[in-house]
């Protein structure tokens, strides 16, 4: 019997700096100034920016986007309806010592299939900070 577990190489300091870098550049190309948040899989912080430009906000935003993300594993884009009266998520936002933000822009982080993080953006309309993180994140795969 075979009890070996498959590894799977974790979040990096490394990695998360490079998804800052590339949100960040996609922003700036198209003129807006973000924020970026990434967690590795324990919801810890690995790596943030926020341009002296953005607003203060956008920091927590970019954070509880991520966070979002990382505890639901799914795009906060995809999770919006969810949180709707009668949605099945409805009273998550504030059963949870931190509140999740229904909102795009927040991005799981997969590697061999596996969650290993999550990055947020925050400081666009929402639309924009879904295509900034999923930027980073195509360009990290």
């Amino acid at each position: 019997m075979n009890t070996t577990a498959t590894a799977v190489a974790p979040l990096t300091i490394q990695d998360a700096e490079a998804l800052v870098s590339t949100a960040h550049r996609a922003a700036e190309a198209a003129g807006v100034t973000v924020s970026v948040t990434v967690l590795d899989a324990g919801g810890h912080l690995l790596a943030f920016r926020r341009d002296d430009r953005a607003v203060l906000i956008s920091g927590e935003t970019s954070t509880r986007k991520a966070y979002t993300a990382l505890q639901l594993n799914a795009p906060t884009a995809d999770l919006v309806d969810l949180v709707k009266p009668d949605g099945p998520f409805h009273t998550l936002p504030t059963a949870l010592d931190r509140p999740l933000l229904f909102i795009a822009g927040g991005i799981p982080v997969h590697r061999d299939g596996r969650l290993i993080g999550a990055i947020g953006v925050g400081g666009g309309a929402p639309e924009q900070d879904h295509g900034f993180a999923t930027a980073a994140v195509e360009a990290l795969a």
